[in-house]
């Protein structure tokens, strides 16, 4: 599998919650390749992967865990994304990204960064109304759960078949060592 220079930091989404999503994109957009996340930093070109993990590494501990909850249905105008907003965390997922995207992770990205969770992309524009009926109907029969608690990221890397590695987890919040 060859790997591109495109790398990223998510925070996984836990089952039954990431069951459910990933098979909801299964049903929006066949052939993808699900695994429910939420991005803290979007892909990006990397000069100096091994400095690049180093700075995830050193500077996740210093955000505690928190909880994320999921919200609604909507959709980006301009690249006609299908997404899940977040009703709690979305501070904190913003507060993470402006902390990470500097140094060797830093990128000029070409959207303001917004937390959220995809569901299709990568579709003909003309199947947008068809699909968000769709996944607002499965979305209101979901009867799980719909938060999550944050406790790790993980920095990742794409691959020229759009399958993304995880290289490393980082966890948030270590606590620091107990003096005796």
């Amino acid at each position: 599998m060859e790997k591109l220079n495109q790398f990223a930091l998510v925070i996984y989404i836990p089952d039954p919650l990431a069951r459910f999503l990933d098979e909801l994109r299964l049903e929006l957009v066949a052939g993808c390749r699900p695994r429910a996340h939420v991005t803290v930093l979007p892909p990006r070109p990397l000069r100096d992967v091994g400095a690049a993990l180093e700075q995830a590494r050193i500077m996740s501990p210093e955000f505690p865990p928190f909880e994320i909850e999921v919200g609604d249905l909507e959709v980006f105008p301009k690249t006609n994304v299908i997404y899940i907003s977040l009703r709690r965390g979305e501070e904190q997922m913003r507060g993470m990204h402006d902390a990470m995207n500097t140094g060797p992770l830093a990128f000029a990205e070409p959207y303001p960064y917004h937390p959220h969770i995809t569901l299709a992309q990568e579709f003909d524009p003309a199947d947008t109304p068809r699909l968000l009926t769709l996944a607002r109907e499965r979305w209101q029969a979901y009867a799980g759960p719909r938060s999550l608690r944050a406790e790790t990221v993980t920095f990742v890397q794409n691959t020229a078949g759009n399958c993304w590695l995880d290289l490393e987890e980082c966890a948030l919040g270590l606590a620091a060592p107990v003096r005796k």
